[in-house]
């Protein structure tokens, strides 16, 4: 298909600011049909779920169809689909319920490329039981992170290997697949953060092999909450924390208090504006959203050739993302100027690209940054060659001072 780009951005009211956005792995902006079907649901009736008033199935109505829409896009049972405020928070809350099991002895994985969102929770709930924490690192010259990586921390002690499906600082995307039969075959689980991964590929979630699997709709131009996916029968067997009158039903119950129905609206809209993005795909939902994803990741990839070919030309430049399969995420440093301060000379100018460790702390470490990490460019499904010449543009003249 040709991606309409020029369509495609009409429909976000925020670009018409005249803002360019590189922050789409920070979150993305959001779509008129998002907006709307957020401002619908608020506007109709609404209460808590039920079958007997308008309100109650409105609510309900609303929840069925995210689970249904999360579903298609993860290419998992919506039975199995779990909405929490953050992929944090939800990643919480299944560590201390997995680690109740745990005991002095047992080891949790993870690993140097992860978000800290998909380290911390699994290192303090293992520090809580007893348990042993191996880390897996990655290699710092090329940023792939391996299954034999992850083989070398491996044993029959093993009880979890937390890991990133790709890197929000850097962009590697590790063969997940083929860590999750290494994982399954020492009798382990796995839980894989997916929240950069899903914005930019189709997930599969059987092809992937998953236990578990997070993402956060924000990331993938929808409103901020997050979701765990899971099957249900393993979620069956979980005892988490929960409030005695609240729902023991699966999914249920792992959603602490009242769902945010307005937001999960919002959810099932920005997952049908993904399945359109080719506008000639038909059939279900999952094969337009196949569809689809093919064609935003020709369109990405070509974006970000067009900014690796001009970076490679400018001095002083050095670009961290490196990994044979990643997503259009670049990390980069300067040899002689800071990367905040070219954040903010970028910023001055409309252009948002900026600069942090994003929370990829171990990472940002890992590489020889400290805690400072670099200048994140970040690419979406609005971006375009004009916003990728307006960058190389204002880096240069920024390099020239």
């Amino acid at each position: 298909m040709t991606y309409d780009i020029a369509d495609l951005r009409s429909q976000f009211p925020a670009l018409a600011a005249g803002t360019v956005h590189f922050d789409g792995p920070g979150g993305t902006q959001t779509p008129q049909p998002v907006i709307d079907a957020i401002t619908d649901a608020l506007a109709r009736p609404l209460s808590n779920r039920g079958q007997y008033a308008l309100g109650e199935r409105n609510a309900d109505a609303i929840v069925t169809e995210a689970r249904r829409a999360v579903g298609d896009l993860l290419g998992a049972d919506p039975a199995g689909i779990v909405f929490g405020r953050s992929a944090t928070q939800l990643t919480y809350d299944l560590a201390r319920t997995l680690a109740a099991s745990w005991a002095p002895g047992d080891e949790v994985v993870v690993t140097r490329l992860d978000h800290d969102a998909n380290i911390r929770p699994w290192v303090q709930a293992a520090e809580r039981a007893g348990a042993t924490v191996r880390w897996a690192g990655f290699d710092r010259a090329t940023g792939e992170l391996t299954a034999d990586d992850i083989r070398a921390v491996l044993s029959d002690r093993t009880r979890l290997v937390a890991v990133t499906a790709a890197s929000n600082l850097i962009g590697t995307r590790p063969p997940v697949a083929e860590i999750c039969r290494l994982v399954h075959e020492a009798g382990a689980l796995v839980h894989v953060d997916g929240v950069h991964y899903t914005a930019h590929t189709l997930v599969d979630l059987p092809a992937l092999g998953a236990d578990f699997f997070v993402c956060s709709p924000y990331k993938f131009l929808g409103p901020h909450h997050g979701v765990l996916a899971a099957r249900p029968t393993l979620l069956e067997g979980l005892r988490p924390d929960k409030l005695l009158p609240s729902d023991d039903a699966v999914p249920e119950r792992f959603e602490l208090g009242t769902l945010p129905y307005e937001l999960l609206a919002g959810t099932r809209a920005a997952v049908d504006f993904l399945a359109g993005l080719d506008p000639h795909a038909t059939g279900t939902r999952r094969a337009r959203l196949a569809a689809s994803f093919a064609a935003l990741e020709a369109h990405e990839a070509t974006l970000r050739d067009r900014l690796e070919q001009q970076l490679a030309a400018l001095p002083g430049v050095t670009v961290h993302s490196r990994a044979a399969d990643r997503t259009p995420t670049l990390l980069l440093t300067f040899e002689r100027h800071d990367t905040t301060d070219a954040h903010r000379f970028l910023a001055a100018r409309d252009i948002h690209a900026p600069s942090s460790n994003f929370y990829a702390i171990e990472t940002s470490r890992h590489l020889g940054l400290g805690d400072t990490g670099g200048l994140r460019i970040g690419l979406a499904p609005y971006n375009d060659a004009e916003d990728v010449d307006r960058l190389l543009t204002a880096l240069a003249a920024f390099l020239e001072r």
